[in-house]
């Protein structure tokens, strides 16, 4: 399902086996961040190349060795005796490491229009903190990107009666948002928090006060707030500090949260059997495309050890991509009673 125009179009699928019973899918993305300066890869960054027991290539961890395994898990349960009453799903994108906008967004407006449902959704990404199947993600912070402008009138140093200075109040504005406490977490999240990214006013002269100052910051936020609420927030904070100020705030993901479930406790039992642990559940990390999928079902994350992802001889160890297989594998067992 091609989605956008000319250098914005995506190639996107969704493949289902089977047409009755519960709708089970997985999820995952095939594009990859920039390899950086491939000189500095051991092999070639889009080589696949296996060495010492590993497969070393950009998205060998984020996330297509994930993407290898469900669809080998899918294959090997769709031989098994009870498959033909289950219907298993894929549903891959190629804009998740981009603007995210002609990928896994349009392809659940896609299933909503057409009245296919899922019933629950796995998405494969690298979720492993230190050890396969150590960590499964129920949910995900919100996001905000936000750029703040304090304008002014540019003048001369020596006369600043007659110019009009506007970075005391952008830094006066961003004492109160860094200073300030948005809220303390709850059972499945921890604190919302800002950071600072920016601050550019554009002047290069020491005798000369500047026109506006910017800054940009990120708030991530846990499922007690929406986008708007955070925006409110912002405004109410910013608002404390006499004089006008602009705000670019924008949502480009809302916190959610999967209560524990007949998903996960499928998932997690595979995992038990699979690599003899019991995984924890968290929230943590960056956003990703469950944010859209959870639209539609309970969705939970899981794949292969992150550590090297986005680096330089991005890995991942083959044996573990084979495990997580079997994890997908069993966790389709478990979930349908098989």
């Amino acid at each position: 399902m091609p989605f956008g125009d000319g250098a914005e179009q995506v190639d996107n699928l969704y493949a289902r086996l089977g047409g009755t019973g519960d709708n089970f899918c997985f999820a995952g993305h095939m594009d990859v961040v920039p390899e950086g300066n491939a000189a500095h890869w051991t092999t070639s960054p889009f080589g696949g190349a296996v060495a010492d027991g590993h497969l070393l290539g950009r998205g060998a961890a984020d996330m297509k060795g994930a993407i290898a395994a469900f669809v080998a898990a899918a294959a090997a349960f769709a031989g098994q005796a009870g498959a033909a009453h289950c219907s298993v799903s894929l549903l891959i994108t190629g804009d998740e490491e981009g603007p995210a906008i002609n990928g896994s967004r349009r392809l659940v407006d896609w299933l909503r229009d057409k009245g296919e449902a899922l019933d629950a959704a796995l998405v494969g990404e690298p979720t492993s903190a230190r050890r396969l199947g150590d960590t499964i993600k129920i949910g995900r912070r919100g996001s905000v990107n936000c750029r703040l402008r304090v304008r002014g009138a540019q003048g001369h140093v020596a006369y600043p009666e007659r110019a009009d200075n506007p970075l005391p109040g952008l830094v006066a504005r961003l004492s109160c948002l860094l200073g300030a406490e948005i809220d303390r977490g709850n059972d499945y999240f921890g604190p919302s928090g800002l950071a600072l990214t920016s601050i550019d006013v554009g002047n290069r002269a020491h005798n000369v006060t500047p026109a506006e100052g910017t800054a940009k910051f990120n708030i991530r936020f846990n499922n007690d707030h929406t986008g708007d609420d955070i925006i409110a927030w912002l405004h109410d904070r910013l608002s404390a500090v006499d004089g006008p100020y602009d705000l670019e705030a924008i949502v480009t993901g809302e916190a959610f949260l999967s209560p524990p479930g007949r998903l996960t406790g499928a998932l997690e039992g595979a995992i038990k059997d699979v690599c003899s642990i019991a995984p924890v559940y968290n929230t943590t990390g960056g956003t990703s495309d469950a944010r859209f999928i959870r639209e539609l079902c309970p969705v939970a994350e899981l794949g292969l050890v992150g550590t090297s992802m986005h680096k330089v001889d991005e890995s991942a160890p083959l044996d573990d991509i084979r495990r997580l297989a079997d994890i997908y594998l069993g966790t389709l067992r478990r979930y349908f009673g098989a």
